[in-house]
């Protein structure tokens, strides 16, 4: 039977592709953003426009309520919205703070919190988290982005454990540099936050290092999600984009002073 997959964040960059791609592969496709204008040219690919905004639970409440009655279950719940919120820790508000982790975290944990019980039912279902590079690593001037990408992979960890026995895998995705508008939105809260504070000569540094023109285009990680998916035994992470395997790899092999001393390099200049 065809699979009825909801994707968040569909209106641009990784969701969008995936959204695409998952749906020229032969899935039941629900792609879901506030930004439904930025989503009709999905129709053309059997994408169904949703709205949804992760931050009011009346919102997502509807949005699994439609599905729901539309396709009869989500199969598999592809937790891709979220965006980087960029700023010394000492700059950002923690108004700002709380709606990095509602967006990142929360939103995510009650789209799963709702899909669960019929995934339960059915012995079948995918839960796929996208993490980042950053929940593994972290580099100064991001850290509530980092601090919501750390626990969507605690939370992924625990769930994985929780849910396995009833035939629902949950596996965390974690792209490196991809081209997208997260850079634009980063570097725009990075000025408004640091660029005028002691933190000035920083922030200058991570915008630069945010533009970089090395990025692969997301259709990297909505290959990789797809792989995920269709595997019999999946692996409980999945890595690609720009730089990822090497940040990885060291993030497991070096120190953590080693490790600040190669990140902070790259402040230099």
């Amino acid at each position: 039977m065809t699979k009825t997959v909801l994707v968040t964040g569909a209106s641009a960059g990784i969701g969008k592709a995936t959204a695409i791609y998952l749906a020229q592969n032969g899935y039941n496709v629900y792609g879901a953003a506030r930004r439904t204008e930025k989503m009709q040219d999905l129709k053309s690919y059997g994408i169904k426009p949703i709205s949804l905004d992760v931050t009011k639970d009346e919102s997502i409440l509807a949005c699994v309520e439609q599905i729901s009655k539309e396709a009869g279950s989500i199969d598999i719940l592809i937790n891709n919205a979220g965006f980087g919120s960029s700023g010394a820790i000492e700059d950002v508000s923690m108004e700002d703070a709380r709606y990095q982790l509602e967006v990142n975290v929360f939103g995510a944990m009650r789209l799963t919190q709702l899909v669960l019980p019929k995934m339960r039912q059915n012995k079948y279902g995918k839960v796929i988290n996208i993490s980042s590079i950053g929940g593994k690593i972290a580099f100064p001037m991001a850290g509530w982005y980092h601090a919501s990408k750390f626990a969507i992979e605690a939370l992924s960890d625990s769930l994985r454990l929780e849910v396995k026995s009833f035939g629902i895998d949950v596996i965390v995705i974690e792209p490196g540099g991809i081209k997208s508008e997260w850079a634009d939105v980063a570097n725009q809260t990075l000025k408004r936050t640091s660029s005028n504070t002691i933190y000035k000569e920083m922030a200058d540094s991570l915008e630069k290092l945010n533009a970089s023109d090395n990025f692969p285009e997301p259709i990297v990680i909505a290959k990789l999600i797809k792989e995920s998916i269709e595997a019999k035994s999946p692996k409980t992470r999945y890595s690609g984009g720009f730089n990822a395997k090497q940040i990885l790899t060291a993030r497991k092999i070096v120190s953590d002073k080693v490790l600040d001393k190669i990140i902070m390099n790259q402040f230099k200049g």
